[in-house]
């Protein structure tokens, strides 16, 4: 096993070809994570709830690798409606409070269309 890559799956993903993230070198990829649906299933209305549930993916994802937002340098936000970044920002702001990463914010036709937002970042964690 090449030691500069680990990959780290979260449960239920079962066959689903895709990692919940990676850390290679000194950095940790986290997929993107959409906040339609809780873990357990259960579906999820509003861009807060949402954008909040994303970030409960992403803290996991970067738990993983000993990481947290203080470490994540790079953020991509996918909103399907940009009448909801408002919103989105609200809660992206709380949980980025000292010193922001550089973002993109994008509005595209997303995977489904309950989903309202994904996010996925990138955290340097030597």
């Amino acid at each position: 096993m090449n030691h500069m890559k680990r990959v780290y799956k979260r449960e239920g993903l079962g066959s689903f070809p895709i990692s919940t993230s990676v850390k290679a070198g000194d950095y940790v990829y986290t997929s993107g994570h959409g906040g339609y649906r809780r873990p357990d299933g259960e579906e999820l209305e509003g861009i807060e709830t949402q954008t909040r549930q994303c970030f409960k993916g992403l803290e996991e994802a970067l738990k993983a690798f000993e990481a947290g937002f203080e470490d994540v340098v790079k953020v991509n936000v996918y909103l399907a409606r940009a009448e909801d970044f408002r919103e989105m920002n609200k809660v992206y702001g709380s949980v980025f409070t000292g010193d922001h990463p550089a973002r993109t914010t994008v509005v595209s036709d997303l995977v489904s269309p309950k989903m309202l937002v994904e996010i996925e970042c990138v955290a340097y964690k030597p």
